[in-house]
């Protein structure tokens, strides 16, 4: 399995505390079946000023030091970019990183307060040549009143990634619900982890891809941590990957394909 989202390289963000928590957290994943992992930690300007440079550093360092410890994970460097008014441009010179050097980027909303010009920034992106990947939309605070904005953003182009751990429970009630209505509706490409530490917020895959398969069968279950993925690792062109099940090519939303599950609040 590829993850795409995981905040694994020690003392950069407020993922891995150090390099013993970090070489765990590799020990976890490889554990859970993931070959393949994005070290994507955040940009937030301000609080986590990291750089490319910084992230390549660091990454390097990482992976020697799996190297040494025989761990068989092949490593790549993307951010967790929180969305800020000069994000194009930052991507464009190459001061933001996309996934992998890719068209993929992970793109942060906010969590507690709506996205102003949400649809703005998607628009913008993708007519630069981007691809946004937005992050754990079910674990906002404000999605409730704006599940359209992000039905929105993937039938003009963008991506969804929910957290494996939101499927399982393991964020609560409410991320657990949105993840399942998104899944349901069937506008979700990707599963991560965004795995922050061994305990709490393991980078654990297989759990998600396991509950997707309630709604999507285990073919496009698989889509979410492989295919998909691996595609956006590559840099395929979007329009040759097989959209999610309730979209059409070019991310336009199929009502005819939509598969309309959701479970009860409280259920």
């Amino acid at each position: 399995m590829y993850d795409l989202h995981c905040h694994i390289l020690p003392n950069i963000d407020d993922g891995a505390d150090d390099l013993s928590v970090a070489l765990k957290m590799a020990q976890i994943a490889l554990g859970d079946g993931i070959t393949h992992l994005a070290c994507t930690p955040h940009i937030y300007p301000g609080l986590f000023d990291n750089t490319p440079e910084d992230i390549a550093a660091a990454l390097q360092s990482f992976r020697k030091e799996l190297d040494a410890q025989g761990i068989d994970l092949e490593l790549a460097y993307g951010a967790d970019i929180q969305v800020v008014p000069e994000l194009v441009e930052n991507l464009r010179c190459g001061a933001f990183p996309t996934l992998n050097q890719s068209r993929y980027f992970l793109f942060e909303p906010p969590h507690h307060v709506p996205l102003v010009n949400f649809d703005r920034f998607v628009s913008d992106a993708l007519s630069a040549g981007f691809v946004p990947v937005i992050t754990h939309p079910e674990r906002l605070n404000w999605i409730r009143g704006h599940y359209r904005e992000f039905v929105s953003a993937v039938q003009a182009g963008a991506w969804i990634q929910l957290t494996a751990g939101s499927l399982s429970g393991r964020f609560g009630r409410a991320a657990r619900y949105w993840s399942e209505k998104m899944m349901g509706d069937g506008i979700v490409h990707l599963l991560a982890t965004d795995g922050h530490n061994c305990n709490s917020r393991p980078p654990l895959l297989a759990e998600g891809e396991l509950m997707a398969q309630k709604y999507v069968g285990k073919e496009e279950a698989a889509r979410l941590v492989l295919d998909r993925p691996r595609s956006a690792w590559e840099n395929a062109d979007p329009e040759s990957i097989p959209p999610p099940p309730g979209c059409s090519q070019r991310g336009k939303i199929d009502s005819g394909k939509k598969q309309g599950f959701l479970r009860r609040w409280l259920s």
